[in-house]
Protein backbone atom coordinates (compact mmCIF):
# COMPACT_ATOMS: atom_id res chain seq x y z
CA UNK A 1 0.00 0.00 0.00
CA UNK A 2 1.04 3.67 -0.66
CA UNK A 3 2.16 5.77 2.16
CA UNK A 4 -0.77 6.60 4.38
CA UNK A 5 0.60 9.87 5.41
CA UNK A 6 -0.52 12.77 3.23
CA UNK A 7 2.96 13.94 2.97
CA UNK A 8 3.55 11.22 0.22
CA UNK A 9 4.21 12.75 -3.21
CA UNK A 10 1.83 14.68 -4.59
CA UNK A 11 3.38 14.85 -8.15
CA UNK A 12 1.60 11.68 -9.37
CA UNK A 13 -1.81 12.51 -8.74
CA UNK A 14 -2.44 14.76 -11.06
CA UNK A 15 -4.72 13.64 -14.08
CA UNK A 16 -3.55 14.18 -17.51
CA UNK A 17 -4.31 17.41 -19.29
CA UNK A 18 -7.76 17.52 -21.29
CA UNK A 19 -6.13 19.66 -24.25
CA UNK A 20 -8.42 18.63 -26.74
CA UNK A 21 -6.44 16.14 -29.16
CA UNK A 22 -7.35 15.17 -32.25
CA UNK A 23 -9.64 11.82 -32.05
CA UNK A 24 -9.65 9.07 -33.89
CA UNK A 25 -13.21 7.48 -34.56
CA UNK A 26 -14.58 4.53 -33.53
CA UNK A 27 -17.52 4.07 -35.81
CA UNK A 28 -17.60 -0.18 -35.68
CA UNK A 29 -16.90 -2.96 -34.06
CA UNK A 30 -13.39 -4.71 -35.13
CA UNK A 31 -14.64 -7.98 -35.56
CA UNK A 32 -18.01 -6.25 -36.87
CA UNK A 33 -21.56 -6.24 -35.34
CA UNK A 34 -22.28 -8.96 -33.69
CA UNK A 35 -25.64 -11.00 -34.21
CA UNK A 36 -27.88 -11.24 -30.84
CA UNK A 37 -28.26 -14.29 -29.27
CA UNK A 38 -31.52 -15.23 -28.62
CA UNK A 39 -32.30 -18.90 -28.86
CA UNK A 40 -30.60 -21.84 -26.35
CA UNK A 41 -28.37 -23.24 -29.14
CA UNK A 42 -26.55 -19.99 -29.97
CA UNK A 43 -26.57 -19.23 -26.36
CA UNK A 44 -24.19 -22.38 -26.05
CA UNK A 45 -22.30 -21.47 -28.80
CA UNK A 46 -21.85 -18.27 -27.07
CA UNK A 47 -20.82 -19.50 -23.98
CA UNK A 48 -18.48 -22.12 -25.43
CA UNK A 49 -16.68 -19.48 -27.84
CA UNK A 50 -16.47 -17.35 -24.62
CA UNK A 51 -15.04 -19.77 -22.04
CA UNK A 52 -12.17 -20.46 -25.24
CA UNK A 53 -10.90 -16.67 -24.79
CA UNK A 54 -8.38 -15.12 -22.39
CA UNK A 55 -8.84 -12.74 -19.35
CA UNK A 56 -11.72 -10.85 -17.76
CA UNK A 57 -15.17 -10.17 -19.07
CA UNK A 58 -15.57 -7.02 -20.11
CA UNK A 59 -19.42 -6.35 -19.09
CA UNK A 60 -22.40 -4.09 -20.10
CA UNK A 61 -26.29 -3.88 -20.23
CA UNK A 62 -28.73 -1.72 -21.99
CA UNK A 63 -31.81 -1.00 -20.23
CA UNK A 64 -35.33 0.77 -21.13
CA UNK A 65 -35.16 3.39 -18.56
CA UNK A 66 -38.41 5.79 -19.23
CA UNK A 67 -39.86 3.46 -21.21
CA UNK A 68 -40.25 0.24 -19.59
CA UNK A 69 -41.68 -0.52 -15.90
CA UNK A 70 -38.18 -0.86 -13.60
CA UNK A 71 -34.55 -0.95 -14.38
CA UNK A 72 -34.33 -4.58 -16.25
CA UNK A 73 -31.66 -5.51 -18.80
CA UNK A 74 -32.91 -5.96 -22.19
CA UNK A 75 -29.39 -6.37 -23.51
CA UNK A 76 -26.47 -8.22 -22.03
CA UNK A 77 -22.69 -7.16 -23.97
CA UNK A 78 -20.17 -8.89 -23.23
CA UNK A 79 -16.64 -9.27 -24.57
CA UNK A 80 -13.68 -11.71 -23.86
CA UNK A 81 -10.13 -11.54 -25.66
CA UNK A 82 -10.40 -14.24 -28.34
CA UNK A 83 -13.66 -14.94 -28.46
CA UNK A 84 -14.64 -11.62 -29.77
CA UNK A 85 -18.15 -9.58 -28.77
CA UNK A 86 -21.59 -11.28 -27.94
CA UNK A 87 -24.71 -9.56 -27.38
CA UNK A 88 -27.22 -11.71 -25.39
CA UNK A 89 -31.24 -10.82 -25.20
CA UNK A 90 -32.42 -11.84 -21.76
CA UNK A 91 -35.77 -11.01 -22.65
CA UNK A 92 -36.29 -14.06 -25.27
CA UNK A 93 -33.88 -16.45 -23.38
CA UNK A 94 -35.94 -18.85 -21.10
CA UNK A 95 -32.92 -20.21 -19.46
CA UNK A 96 -29.68 -18.60 -18.84
CA UNK A 97 -27.93 -21.15 -16.81
CA UNK A 98 -25.33 -22.13 -19.17
CA UNK A 99 -24.42 -18.06 -19.64
CA UNK A 100 -25.03 -17.43 -15.54
CA UNK A 101 -22.68 -20.32 -14.96
CA UNK A 102 -19.65 -18.87 -16.85
CA UNK A 103 -19.84 -15.21 -16.08
CA UNK A 104 -20.33 -15.83 -12.18
CA UNK A 105 -17.21 -17.78 -12.25
CA UNK A 106 -15.36 -14.38 -14.27
CA UNK A 107 -13.83 -11.65 -12.84
CA UNK A 108 -15.49 -8.24 -14.73
CA UNK A 109 -14.69 -5.21 -16.18
CA UNK A 110 -17.91 -2.74 -16.16
CA UNK A 111 -18.01 1.49 -16.20
CA UNK A 112 -20.13 2.82 -13.73
CA UNK A 113 -20.97 -0.61 -12.29
CA UNK A 114 -23.34 0.48 -9.50
CA UNK A 115 -25.57 1.03 -12.42
CA UNK A 116 -25.26 -2.47 -14.49
CA UNK A 117 -24.49 -4.53 -10.98
CA UNK A 118 -28.52 -4.45 -9.80
CA UNK A 119 -29.95 -5.65 -13.27
CA UNK A 120 -26.93 -8.45 -13.46
CA UNK A 121 -28.13 -9.67 -10.20
CA UNK A 122 -31.80 -9.89 -11.15
CA UNK A 123 -30.35 -12.53 -13.69
CA UNK A 124 -28.56 -14.13 -11.05
CA UNK A 125 -24.99 -13.05 -12.55
CA UNK A 126 -22.30 -11.38 -10.51
CA UNK A 127 -18.43 -11.48 -11.08
CA UNK A 128 -15.84 -12.98 -9.05
CA UNK A 129 -13.72 -9.60 -9.10
CA UNK A 130 -14.59 -6.61 -10.55
CA UNK A 131 -12.69 -3.05 -12.01
CA UNK A 132 -14.86 0.04 -12.97
CA UNK A 133 -13.18 2.14 -14.96
CA UNK A 134 -15.46 4.71 -14.08
CA UNK A 135 -14.55 4.51 -10.41
CA UNK A 136 -11.08 4.46 -11.29
CA UNK A 137 -11.41 7.57 -13.16
CA UNK A 138 -12.33 9.17 -10.02
CA UNK A 139 -9.65 7.68 -7.76
CA UNK A 140 -7.36 8.88 -10.75
CA UNK A 141 -8.23 12.71 -10.29
CA UNK A 142 -10.27 12.81 -14.33
CA UNK A 143 -12.49 15.82 -13.78
CA UNK A 144 -15.19 13.53 -16.19
CA UNK A 145 -15.46 10.15 -16.25
CA UNK A 146 -17.98 9.07 -18.47
CA UNK A 147 -16.88 6.20 -21.18
CA UNK A 148 -16.25 8.64 -23.64
CA UNK A 149 -14.64 11.52 -22.23
CA UNK A 150 -11.91 9.03 -20.89
CA UNK A 151 -11.69 6.77 -23.70
CA UNK A 152 -10.80 10.02 -25.27
CA UNK A 153 -8.09 11.15 -22.79
CA UNK A 154 -6.60 8.03 -22.39
CA UNK A 155 -6.92 5.76 -25.66
CA UNK A 156 -7.27 8.79 -28.11
CA UNK A 157 -10.34 6.97 -29.60
CA UNK A 158 -13.97 9.07 -30.11
CA UNK A 159 -16.67 6.56 -28.69
CA UNK A 160 -20.12 7.76 -30.23
CA UNK A 161 -23.33 7.64 -27.49
CA UNK A 162 -25.98 8.86 -29.28
CA UNK A 163 -28.19 6.16 -28.53
CA UNK A 164 -27.53 5.84 -25.00
CA UNK A 165 -30.97 6.84 -24.13
CA UNK A 166 -33.09 4.81 -27.14
CA UNK A 167 -35.95 2.31 -26.10
CA UNK A 168 -34.21 -0.83 -25.70
CA UNK A 169 -37.06 -3.11 -25.68
CA UNK A 170 -37.63 -2.38 -29.21
CA UNK A 171 -37.34 -5.66 -30.97
CA UNK A 172 -36.03 -6.09 -32.97
CA UNK A 173 -33.08 -3.79 -32.14
CA UNK A 174 -32.13 -1.45 -35.20
CA UNK A 175 -28.45 -2.50 -36.38
CA UNK A 176 -26.99 0.96 -35.80
CA UNK A 177 -28.03 0.42 -31.65
CA UNK A 178 -26.44 -2.80 -32.54
CA UNK A 179 -23.11 -1.30 -33.20
CA UNK A 180 -23.37 1.47 -30.22
CA UNK A 181 -23.49 -1.53 -27.93
CA UNK A 182 -20.76 -3.73 -29.29
CA UNK A 183 -18.47 -0.60 -29.10
CA UNK A 184 -19.57 -0.07 -25.41
CA UNK A 185 -17.36 -3.15 -24.65
CA UNK A 186 -14.84 -2.80 -27.21
CA UNK A 187 -12.43 -1.02 -25.47
CA UNK A 188 -12.79 -1.82 -22.10
CA UNK A 189 -10.18 -3.73 -21.52
CA UNK A 190 -7.62 -1.40 -23.38
CA UNK A 191 -9.23 1.35 -20.73
CA UNK A 192 -8.87 -0.75 -17.74
CA UNK A 193 -5.14 -1.17 -18.75
CA UNK A 194 -4.80 2.42 -19.43
CA UNK A 195 -6.04 3.57 -16.12
CA UNK A 196 -4.46 0.59 -14.02
CA UNK A 197 -1.13 2.52 -15.56
CA UNK A 198 -1.99 5.84 -14.48
CA UNK A 199 -2.86 4.54 -10.76
CA UNK A 200 0.39 2.67 -10.62
CA UNK A 201 2.54 6.15 -11.27
CA UNK A 202 -0.15 7.85 -8.92
CA UNK A 203 0.55 5.33 -6.14
CA UNK A 204 -3.69 5.03 -6.43
CA UNK A 205 -4.12 1.28 -6.93
CA UNK A 206 -4.12 -0.35 -3.62
CA UNK A 207 -6.87 2.41 -3.41
CA UNK A 208 -9.08 1.18 -6.48
CA UNK A 209 -8.78 -2.46 -5.51
CA UNK A 210 -9.97 -2.07 -1.83
CA UNK A 211 -12.87 0.31 -3.73
CA UNK A 212 -13.77 -2.47 -6.31
CA UNK A 213 -13.93 -4.94 -3.92
CA UNK A 214 -16.25 -2.86 -2.24
CA UNK A 215 -18.55 -1.94 -4.60
CA UNK A 216 -19.10 -5.94 -5.88
CA UNK A 217 -20.33 -6.26 -2.39
CA UNK A 218 -22.77 -3.69 -2.04
CA UNK A 219 -25.88 -4.85 -1.72
CA UNK A 220 -28.77 -3.38 -3.90
CA UNK A 221 -31.10 -0.43 -3.57
CA UNK A 222 -34.01 -0.85 -1.10
CA UNK A 223 -36.70 0.46 -1.92
CA UNK A 224 -37.75 3.67 0.27
CA UNK A 225 -40.69 2.87 2.87
CA UNK A 226 -42.54 5.69 1.61
CA UNK A 227 -41.81 5.64 -2.17
CA UNK A 228 -44.61 8.07 -3.21
CA UNK A 229 -42.93 10.49 -0.89
CA UNK A 230 -39.99 10.93 -4.10
CA UNK A 231 -42.78 12.88 -6.12
CA UNK A 232 -41.55 15.60 -7.38
CA UNK A 233 -42.66 18.92 -5.90
CA UNK A 234 -44.74 16.79 -2.90
CA UNK A 235 -42.31 19.08 -0.59
CA UNK A 236 -45.24 21.91 -1.61
CA UNK A 237 -48.02 20.23 -0.19
CA UNK A 238 -48.90 21.51 3.40
CA UNK A 239 -51.70 19.49 4.40
CA UNK A 240 -52.26 15.42 5.66
CA UNK A 241 -55.52 15.33 3.29
CA UNK A 242 -53.31 16.36 0.13
CA UNK A 243 -50.27 13.93 0.64
CA UNK A 244 -53.42 10.88 0.93
CA UNK A 245 -54.56 12.30 -2.18
CA UNK A 246 -50.71 12.28 -4.02
CA UNK A 247 -50.12 8.80 -2.23
CA UNK A 248 -53.40 7.23 -3.54
CA UNK A 249 -52.46 8.28 -7.45
CA UNK A 250 -48.96 7.23 -7.24
CA UNK A 251 -50.15 4.06 -5.84
CA UNK A 252 -52.22 3.56 -8.58
CA UNK A 253 -50.02 4.84 -11.01
CA UNK A 254 -47.07 2.26 -9.82
CA UNK A 255 -49.46 -0.23 -9.93
CA UNK A 256 -50.99 -0.24 -13.23
CA UNK A 257 -47.65 0.91 -14.72
CA UNK A 258 -46.46 -2.61 -13.37
CA UNK A 259 -48.91 -4.54 -15.23
CA UNK A 260 -48.07 -2.95 -18.23
CA UNK A 261 -44.44 -2.77 -17.90
CA UNK A 262 -44.21 0.69 -19.00
CA UNK A 263 -42.46 3.37 -16.99
CA UNK A 264 -44.87 5.43 -14.42
CA UNK A 265 -44.04 8.61 -15.85
CA UNK A 266 -45.48 7.91 -19.59
CA UNK A 267 -48.53 7.24 -17.88
CA UNK A 268 -48.99 10.68 -16.43
CA UNK A 269 -45.63 12.50 -15.42
CA UNK A 270 -45.51 13.78 -11.46
CA UNK A 271 -47.01 17.29 -12.46
CA UNK A 272 -50.10 15.76 -13.33
CA UNK A 273 -50.55 14.26 -9.80
CA UNK A 274 -49.40 17.58 -8.04
CA UNK A 275 -51.68 19.27 -10.09
CA UNK A 276 -54.88 17.24 -9.62
CA UNK A 277 -54.00 17.28 -5.49
CA UNK A 278 -54.77 21.15 -5.92
CA UNK A 279 -57.53 20.86 -8.30
CA UNK A 280 -58.80 17.38 -6.14
CA UNK A 281 -61.37 16.52 -9.10
CA UNK A 282 -64.11 14.91 -8.49
CA UNK A 283 -65.28 13.57 -12.52
CA UNK A 284 -63.96 12.44 -15.60
CA UNK A 285 -64.78 16.15 -17.31
CA UNK A 286 -62.80 18.08 -14.90
CA UNK A 287 -59.96 15.69 -14.23
CA UNK A 288 -59.36 16.23 -18.06
CA UNK A 289 -59.23 19.91 -17.68
CA UNK A 290 -56.51 19.60 -15.53
CA UNK A 291 -52.67 20.34 -17.21
CA UNK A 292 -50.96 16.69 -17.52
CA UNK A 293 -54.49 14.63 -18.65
CA UNK A 294 -54.64 15.40 -22.00
CA UNK A 295 -52.22 12.36 -23.63
CA UNK A 296 -54.38 9.70 -24.91
CA UNK A 297 -52.50 7.66 -21.86
CA UNK A 298 -53.73 9.82 -19.33
CA UNK A 299 -57.13 10.19 -21.15
CA UNK A 300 -58.08 6.30 -21.07
CA UNK A 301 -56.95 5.69 -17.71
CA UNK A 302 -59.09 8.97 -16.35
CA UNK A 303 -61.74 7.41 -14.11
CA UNK A 304 -58.76 5.21 -12.61
CA UNK A 305 -57.23 8.88 -11.76
CA UNK A 306 -60.74 9.87 -10.16
CA UNK A 307 -61.09 6.96 -8.21
CA UNK A 308 -57.95 7.75 -6.78
CA UNK A 309 -58.92 11.34 -6.03
CA UNK A 310 -61.81 9.81 -4.47
CA UNK A 311 -60.08 7.49 -2.25
CA UNK A 312 -57.53 10.49 -0.67
CA UNK A 313 -60.29 12.52 0.01
CA UNK A 314 -62.27 9.94 1.54
CA UNK A 315 -59.29 7.58 3.97
CA UNK A 316 -59.13 7.79 7.48
CA UNK A 317 -55.26 6.54 6.94
CA UNK A 318 -53.57 10.22 6.59
CA UNK A 319 -50.04 10.32 6.60
CA UNK A 320 -48.12 12.48 8.58
CA UNK A 321 -46.49 15.68 6.74
CA UNK A 322 -43.40 14.53 7.08
CA UNK A 323 -41.73 10.76 6.73
CA UNK A 324 -40.24 9.38 10.14
CA UNK A 325 -36.14 10.02 9.33
CA UNK A 326 -33.99 8.12 11.47
CA UNK A 327 -30.99 9.83 9.52
CA UNK A 328 -29.04 12.59 11.21
CA UNK A 329 -30.61 16.02 10.77
CA UNK A 330 -29.48 17.95 7.82
CA UNK A 331 -26.15 19.90 8.80
CA UNK A 332 -27.56 23.18 8.25
CA UNK A 333 -29.89 22.58 11.62
CA UNK A 334 -26.63 21.33 13.37
CA UNK A 335 -25.59 24.86 14.62
CA UNK A 336 -28.82 25.14 16.93
CA UNK A 337 -29.33 21.14 17.59
CA UNK A 338 -26.09 20.19 18.39
CA UNK A 339 -23.16 22.77 18.32
CA UNK A 340 -20.42 20.60 19.29
CA UNK A 341 -21.21 18.84 16.53
CA UNK A 342 -21.37 21.37 14.18
CA UNK A 343 -17.85 22.58 14.97
CA UNK A 344 -16.70 19.03 14.72
CA UNK A 345 -18.28 19.23 11.46
CA UNK A 346 -16.25 22.34 9.64
CA UNK A 347 -12.57 21.34 11.30
CA UNK A 348 -13.52 17.60 9.87
CA UNK A 349 -14.18 19.18 6.74
CA UNK A 350 -11.39 21.21 6.14
CA UNK A 351 -9.09 17.72 6.56
CA UNK A 352 -11.07 16.32 3.76
CA UNK A 353 -10.62 18.83 1.68
CA UNK A 354 -6.97 19.12 2.28
CA UNK A 355 -6.52 15.28 1.94
CA UNK A 356 -8.64 15.60 -0.66
CA UNK A 357 -6.36 17.89 -2.78
CA UNK A 358 -3.05 16.65 -2.27
CA UNK A 359 -4.04 13.08 -3.02
CA UNK A 360 -6.33 14.65 -5.82
CA UNK A 361 -9.29 12.58 -5.10
CA UNK A 362 -12.93 13.67 -5.09
CA UNK A 363 -13.92 13.94 -1.19
CA UNK A 364 -16.90 11.70 -1.71
CA UNK A 365 -14.40 9.36 -2.54
CA UNK A 366 -11.83 10.15 -0.07
CA UNK A 367 -15.07 9.48 2.41
CA UNK A 368 -18.62 9.03 2.24
CA UNK A 369 -20.15 12.05 3.17
CA UNK A 370 -22.69 10.04 5.51
CA UNK A 371 -19.93 8.60 7.17
CA UNK A 372 -18.32 11.81 8.04
CA UNK A 373 -21.40 13.10 9.32
CA UNK A 374 -22.14 10.23 11.44
CA UNK A 375 -18.34 10.00 12.70
CA UNK A 376 -18.89 14.14 14.29
CA UNK A 377 -22.51 14.03 15.47
CA UNK A 378 -21.85 11.16 17.12
CA UNK A 379 -18.02 11.21 17.63
CA UNK A 380 -16.09 8.70 19.98
CA UNK A 381 -16.13 9.60 23.82
CA UNK A 382 -12.39 9.48 23.82
CA UNK A 383 -11.17 10.98 20.41
CA UNK A 384 -8.09 9.35 19.22
CA UNK A 385 -6.60 8.03 16.15
CA UNK A 386 -7.32 4.46 17.01
CA UNK A 387 -10.91 5.21 18.27
CA UNK A 388 -11.59 7.29 15.13
CA UNK A 389 -10.20 4.65 13.05
CA UNK A 390 -12.28 2.04 14.68
CA UNK A 391 -15.17 4.33 14.16
CA UNK A 392 -14.48 5.24 10.41
CA UNK A 393 -14.20 1.04 10.16
CA UNK A 394 -17.30 0.12 11.59
CA UNK A 395 -19.28 2.68 9.14
CA UNK A 396 -17.63 0.58 6.82
CA UNK A 397 -14.77 3.04 5.54
CA UNK A 398 -11.60 1.10 3.31
CA UNK A 399 -8.52 0.50 4.96
CA UNK A 400 -6.90 2.64 2.56
CA UNK A 401 -8.82 5.88 3.85
CA UNK A 402 -8.72 5.22 7.28
CA UNK A 403 -5.12 5.35 6.66
CA UNK A 404 -5.11 8.20 5.09
CA UNK A 405 -7.66 10.43 7.17
CA UNK A 406 -7.71 9.12 10.60
CA UNK A 407 -4.92 11.00 12.30
CA UNK A 408 -5.99 14.13 10.91
CA UNK A 409 -9.78 13.80 11.71
CA UNK A 410 -9.00 12.87 15.38
CA UNK A 411 -6.31 16.05 15.42
CA UNK A 412 -9.36 17.96 14.07
CA UNK A 413 -11.85 16.46 16.48
CA UNK A 414 -10.09 17.04 20.09
CA UNK A 415 -9.70 20.79 18.67
CA UNK A 416 -12.92 21.87 17.53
Amino acid sequence: MPNSDSSAPASSTTAPEADQPVLTPLTEPRDGIPEVIDTAPALRRAVRALEAGTGDLAVDTERASGFRYGQRAFLLQIRREGSGTWLVDPETLDDLSPLRTFVNAQPWILHAATQDLPCLHELGMSPTALFDTELAGRLAGFPRVSLGTMVGELLGLQLAKEHSAVDWSTRPLPESWLNYAALDVEVLEELRQAITATLEEQGKLEFAIQEFEHERNLPDPVPADTPWRKLSGIHKLKSRRNLAIARELWLSRESLARSRDVAPGRLIPDRAIMAAVEKRATSVPALLQIPGFHTRNAKRDAARWVDAIQRGQSTKDLPDLRASKTALPHPRTWAEKNPAAANRLEAAKLVINEVSEHWNIPGENLLTPKYLRELCWNAPTRISETSVREKLQTLGARAWQRDLISAKLAEALKQS
